[in-house]
């Protein structure tokens, strides 16, 4: 008997139609931004742990290792996007919150790369705002693990994570209150510098709750 293989290939066009409607893609979605949220907070620790004394070299290859996985899970997910027909929330904001999060990862590395590089002996000044960091990612992992079964809840998740980033702005501000109180030297140029970085890194996680937020404002109308 002759295979209809058009009439199959529609079949199975109907059938990858249906799971994406009753949520199959989305699930996929939401577990691939998730990955890469987890390797934001796996950079967010391990610059936690330099803080603490790690020794900078090896927090240095460890990074590139999370990035690794960071980067790995973002190309998966621009993969699943450009094939699945449903997505929990718009395509084009979803690639603003991937963006978004991938931004956080990179800041950390750089914060990484540069307090190898030039850093003063104590990094104590970070573990504050890092901490406030990794709060804030906690958050946002929880607000995206909620976009689908409890679209509600989200708003409270990404306000605590816009709350995070508030801190880390005010953590900021008073690091800097302290190093204007101290001689102008080379160490105190390269905390102004970290504390810029971390700044930056905190500014992406606020763009990635914006972009939460925004899209599920469009998703309520």
């Amino acid at each position: 008997m002759a295979v209809n293989r058009p009439a199959r290939r529609r079949r199975r066009g109907l059938a990858r139609a249906w799971d994406e409607l009753r949520g199959g893609s989305g699930r996929g979605v939401v577990d691939l931004v998730r990955e890469q949220i987890a390797a934001a907070k796996a950079g967010a620790h391990l610059a936690a742990e330099m803080a603490a004394g790690l020794d900078r070299a090896l927090a240095r290859t460890r990074m590139t290792e999370v990035e690794h996985q960071g980067d790995a899970a973002r190309a998966e997910l621009v993969t699943l996007l450009r094939r699945v027909l449903v997505t929990p929330i718009d395509q084009e904001d979803l690639f603003r919150l991937s963006r978004s999060i991938d931004d956080v990862l990179d800041q950390l590395r750089d914060y990484v790369r540069e307090a190898d590089i030039f850093g003063p002996d104590d990094l104590g000044f970070a573990a504050e705002p890092l901490q406030a960091l990794a709060e804030g990612l906690d958050e946002l992992e929880l607000a995206v693990q909620h976009m689908i079964d409890d679209p509600g809840s989200v708003t409270e998740a990404v306000l605590a994570t816009r709350k995070a980033r508030t801190r880390m702005r005010q953590l900021r501000q008073s690091r800097l209150g302290e190093l204007f109180t101290m001689p102008l030297d080379m160490d105190t140029l390269r905390r102004r510098e970290l504390l810029s970085r971390m700044d930056a890194v905190g500014q992406r996680l606020g763009e990635a709750a914006d972009a939460l937020a925004d899209a599920m404002l469009k998703r309520s109308h």
